[in-house]
C-alpha cells in the first residue's frame, strides 16, 4: 500500500512541539500517523506501540502531551486502559483514533465519559486520503491552541464571591471538549436535588444525544431527558439540548415556562449553543438564573453570562486545572463574570448553598 502524506506548514507558533504517543496495532497506521505529526512542525511523536500495556508502561516513565489512542488493541482495549493512562499521565490529552468508534456509538460516549478530549475516525486500511492528514492536523492543533490562548483577564476575582440576590429558580450547564468526564464528576456531587430545572447543552453532534443522554442518566439520581419542543419545565430534571438544536426557554402567561428548540447555529457557529440558552434563562428567570461553564474550546457561554449577570443572576467557571481546555471557562473568567472557580466535584454543593442564600 502507498501512503501519500503532505507535508504542510503549522499554525502553531508554539516553541515547542506537541509530543505524541501513537497506541495502535497496525504498523502500517503507526507509520502513517508518525509521518503526519512529524511533517507538521507543531508536533512530534516520542513514541510508538501497539499495546495499551506497552504504552502505560512507557507513560511510566515519560511525559507525553497527546496520546493517539485506537480501541481495538490486543490484551487490554484502549477504553479499559483509558482511566489508567489518564492517571499515568494526567497532563497528556487523549484522543480516540479509531475506526471502531464511531461518532454517535456508545462506545464513542463512553470513551469522552472516561476521560478522552476527543474523537477521530480512522479511516480503513488503504483509504487514507488527501484530507485525512490536514484534518487531523487542524484538529489537534485545536486542542491544544485553544486552551492555551491568552485571555486578556480583568482582576481576579476570589475563589468564591457575593451572595445571589434571589433562590436558584433555575441550572444551566454549558460544556464541550472534555465536558462529559467533567459532567460525570459534577453530578456526582450532587448530595440533594436542586429543586429546580437543570438545562444542559454540551456540544455532541446529533448522533450522539441519545447514548449521552443515557449515559449521563447513570451518573446521577436525577431524571435525565433531551429536550423536546413546547414541554413545561419541572424541577429536578435535566433537559439536554438536541443536537441539532440551541435549548432555549419561553415564560407563558400563566408564569409556566417551556421548552423552544431553536435549529440556528450561533454567530459563532455553534449548534447546539451554550449562549443562547444561558441568554433565554436570563430572560425566563431573571435574578434567579445560574449558570456552570465547564471545559471546552473557544468562548461559547461568555456571551450569554453576560445576559445571566446583567440580569441578576451568577456563573460558576470549572477551574483551569481541571480543565481538558480552559477556553470557555477560561473566556468567561476573564471578564470577571464567575463568582466562583471550581473543581468539577465541588461545584454542585456551592450551587445548592448559594441557590438557597446560605452563603
Amino acid at each position: 500500500m502507498t501512503v501519500m502524506v503532505p507535508i504542510m506548514a503549522s499554525s502553531r507558533s508554539d516553541d515547542r512541539a506537541i509530543r505524541a504517543l501513537i497506541v495502535d496495532d497496525s504498523v502500517v497506521v503507526r507509520t502513517v500517523i508518525e509521518r503526519i505529526l512529524n511533517a507538521d512542525p507543531g508536533f512530534s511523536v516520542a513514541h510508538k506501540t501497539n499495546s495499551a500495556e506497552q504504552a502505560l508502561a512507557y507513560l511510566g516513565e515519560h511525559e507525553v502531551d497527546l496520546v493517539l489512542l485506537d480501541i481495538e488493541l490486543p490484551g487490554l482495549s484502549g477504553l479499559m486502559a483509558l482511566p489508567a493512562i489518564l492517571r499515568t499521565s494526567p497532563k497528556a490529552k487523549v484522543v480516540i483514533l479509531s475506526g471502531n468508534c464511531e461518532e454517535g456509538s456508545a462506545a464513542a460516549v463512553e470513551a469522552l465519559a472516561l476521560g478522552a478530549s476527543d474523537i477521530f475516525a480512522k479511516p480503513g486500511s488503504g483509504s487514507f486520503g488527501e484530507q485525512f492528514p490536514q484534518t487531523l492536523i487542524e484538529r489537534l492543533s485545536r486542542l491544544f491552541s485553544q486552551g492555551a490562548a491568552p485571555i486578556a483577564f480583568r482582576p481576579m476575582l476570589p475563589a468564591e464571591t457575593g451572595q445571589a440576590t434571589q433562590p436558584l429558580a433555575c441550572l444551566g450547564i454549558g460544556a464541550s471538549t472534555g465536558g462529559i468526564h467533567a459532567l460525570g464528576q459534577l453530578f456526582g456531587g450532587l448530595a440533594e436535588p436542586l429543586d429546580v430545572p437543570v438545562l444542559l447543552t454540551q456540544h455532541l453532534p446529533a448522533s450522539f444525544t441519545h447514548y449521552f443522554a443515557q449515559q449521563l442518566g447513570r451518573m446521577t439520581a436525577l431524571r435525565v431527558k433531551v429536550a423536546e419542543q413546547g414541554e413545561i419545565l419541572a424541577p429536578d430534571i435535566v433537559y439536554v439540548a438536541p443536537g441539532d438544536a440551541n435549548l432555549q426557554l419561553r415564560r407563558g402567561l400563566h408564569g409556566r415556562v417551556s421548552v423552544v428548540l431553536n435549529p440556528e447555529r450561533t454567530p459563532t457557529g455553534n449548534l447546539p449553543g451554550v449562549d443562547p440558552m444561558f441568554s433565554s434563562m436570563a430572560q425566563a428567570y431573571g435574578a434567579g438564573a445560574a449558570g456552570v461553564v465547564l471545559t471546552g474550546m473557544g468562548r461559547d457561554g461568555t456571551a450569554g453570562a453576560r445576559d445571566i449577570v446583567a440580569a441578576g443572576g451568577w456563573i460558576v467557571a470549572q477551574d483551569e486545572a481541571s480543565s481538558v481546555v480552559w477556553g470557555m471557562p477560561g473566556s468567561v473568567a476573564g471578564e470577571g463574570l464567575n463568582c466562583a472557580l471550581l473543581e468539577p466535584h465541588a461545584i454542585m454543593e456551592f450551587v445548592a448553598r448559594r441557590g438557597k442564600n446560605r452563603n
